[in-house]
């Protein structure tokens, strides 16, 4: 097989005429002033040998990955309990749609459309004040990254809560259902925050390492989460991770992943690593164009698709 750094350069190489391929996210204001042009991938393996092409150290606002931490944080926090607020089965509506949280009466179908992603930033919001919640998240990311770099993107976090009218409008529903018990601005405080994260490709792939090592993070060896929930967490990534394109997504791939609408994807190996991926120009479901086509390349030329048959008993 090829050395690691030469199969990312041939993947720069190939997705190059790819360039004029979708749209950068405008509504919000601040992800519409980005480089379209910026590409980035980080390779991190299980013992933490990183591989790294283009752009990869450029830092982006993770926008709906950062609902893979939160989730994490939630669940530590609320246990199980948790599914009874929010669900686990893929949406099949966009990201910020309103008509299904009515027929199913405040309970969003899952933690990575806003609506669940909302709820999670309550949970975590429940018995702090925000600025507390949101260090908190900051905290458990810098943890998982090795990485006290990390921070929050003020003028991306700005740039959302003045346009985030549909995002109040759900909470403001589920509030009516009596799925957030916060006030609903401080809740969203929260969670804009949250979603103005501000990392790199590499720090992505690092901080998703846990979830390919059996909830261990592999530089300190140290538990995140059980080995069951990392399992658990991957399976919700693979279902529901990238908007209503999750399904072509575990399709085409066949790894857990999630997206934002930055144009970040972080993709999770289990047992073999975790890869970061950005550049901005997003398809019709929100998802990046080019950042899931190198996703699909990795994972066929080093054989990493979940579902690839692989022969059992003896040949």
């Amino acid at each position: 097989m090829q050395p690691m750094q030469e199969i990312l350069a041939g993947i720069e190489a190939e997705i190059a005429p790819r360039l004029g391929q979708g749209k950068v996210a405008s509504y919000i204001p601040e992800l519409g002033k980005v480089d379209p042009r910026q590409f980035g991938m980080a390779v991190v393996l299980a013992d933490g040998t990183v591989f790294s092409v283009g752009d990869a150290d450029a830092l982006f606002s993770i926008q709906s990955i950062s609902k893979v931490f939160s989730l994490t944080l939630a669940l530590g926090i609320a246990g199980d309990g948790l599914w009874k607020r929010v669900g686990r089965e893929p949406s099949g509506s966009a990201f910020n749609s309103i008509v299904q949280l009515e027929h199913e009466r405040g309970i969003p179908r899952n933690p990575f459309i806003n609506a669940g992603a909302i709820v999670l930033a309550g949970v975590i919001r429940a018995g702090h004040q925000p600025r507390e919640a949101i260090g908190e998240i900051v905290q458990f990311v810098r943890f998982l990254a090795q990485d006290e770099s990390i921070v929050v993107d003020h003028a991306v976090a700005a740039s959302e809560t003045v346009t985030g009218h549909r995002n109040a409008a759900l909470a403001e529903f589920m509030a009516s259902f009596g799925n957030l018990t916060h006030p609903v601005p401080l809740v969203l405080g929260v969670y804009f925050h949250q979603c103005a994260l501000a990392m790199s490709c590499r720090q992505l792939a690092h901080a998703g390492l846990f979830l390919a090592n059996g909830g261990r993070n592999a530089a300190t060896g140290h538990a995140v989460v059980s080995r069951e929930r990392a399992r658990r967490i991957n399976a919700m990534m693979l279902m529901c991770g990238h908007y209503d394109g999750s399904g072509d997504f575990a399709y085409r791939v066949g790894l857990p992943g999630k997206s934002g609408v930055s144009g970040g994807i972080v993709a999770i190996a289990p047992g073999k690593g975790g890869l970061g991926t950005y550049s901005p120009p997003l398809d019709e479901a929100g998802n990046s164009v080019r950042g899931q086509h190198v996703t699909k390349y990795l994972s066929e030329v080093l054989g990493l698709n979940l579902f690839a048959s692989r022969p059992v008993g003896p040949d």
